[in-house]
């Protein structure tokens, strides 16, 4: 999705197609603008800038601001809206393809930064995961999401799913408050949310191989509707017995399901896991 002005023809079935919006409420971007509490010392990149509309409020701020666009068009008419405004740079480049440590440096950028942007909601979660796990972290992001996802990512025990678990491995989140879909034109179908998340100082839990950790989680939740017993023996396609044994020696009680443990809990389960697998092996 795109802070933009126009958009029409061909290039608007494209961003229809990655899930693109134009934000139009003004009270609503201003809002978002309050809520990002960046500093001097932070240079501020903006996911998807569109035509500047966010661009700007945040250029009156910002020391150092990166707008990121990979649409050719607007990527030309931001570099002429904002020619001869030396605290902001356009980089043109599909964000994924590229690293937060070669926006910072084609943008004049430096560290700490911070991330802003109204994301497709296609490509959302890849967004966050890719400045999640890059080796130079933002302090924190703002963005805007569906709703429903948003909501999935900020969840507490009870109401987890993957993605909550992965995401709140890396940052704390925060569900700001949701805009309805008639603040955008065309309107989507569905409610969009802003969300922050800030960054950890580490991660929420120690494991020593983080790629092993997130197999096991995922195989928790390869049936989220049964009890974790039968879950894990699908996910990890092991026995019952094993896993009944594996939760037992984590303290989890078999009957509980996926969507109700906390970080702690995964960490405790995984080690349990690992200690099985050495064993296993020997």
């Amino acid at each position: 999705m795109a802070y933009d002005d126009a958009v029409t023809g061909s290039r608007g079935r494209r961003r229809k197609a990655l899930g693109q919006h134009r934000l139009v409420d003004h009270s609503v971007i201003r809002r978002i603008v309050r809520a990002a509490d960046f500093s001097d010392e932070d240079t501020v990149i903006e996911v998807g800038a569109g035509s500047g509309v966010l661009t700007e409020m945040l250029a009156q701020r910002a020391s150092r601001l990166i707008a990121v666009e990979v649409d050719a068009e607007f990527t030309a008419g931001l570099r002429e809206r904002f020619r001869g405004r030396d605290n902001v740079s356009v980089v043109e480049a599909d964000v994924l393809s590229i690293s937060p440590e070669e926006v910072l440096t084609r943008g004049g950028g430096r560290l700490p930064y911070v991330v802003v942007g109204n994301l497709p909601y296609s490509i959302g979660s890849a967004i966050l995961r890719h400045f999640l796990t890059a080796r130079a972290q933002p302090r924190w992001l703002l963005v805007t999401l569906q709703a429903e996802v948003a909501r999935s990512i900020a969840a507490g025990p009870g109401k987890m799913s993957y993605l909550s678990v992965e995401m709140q491995y890396y940052a704390q989140p925060r569900l700001l408050f949701e805009i309805p879909a008639a603040a955008f034109r065309p309107p989507p179908k569905v409610r969009s949310a802003v969300l922050r998340l800030d960054t950890r100082q580490g991660a929420a839990v120690e494991v020593d191989d983080r790629e092993a950790f997130f197999r096991l989680v995922q195989a928790g939740f390869a049936a989220p509707r049964k009890q974790l017993r039968n879950a894990l023996s699908i996910g990890l396609e092991c026995g019952a017995a094993e896993a009944e044994s594996m939760l037992g020696m984590a303290g989890v009680e078999q009957t509980r399901r996926a969507q109700t443990l906390t970080l702690e809990e995964w960490a405790g389960l995984y080690g349990a896991y690992r200690r099985m697998t050495v064993s296993a092996t020997q």
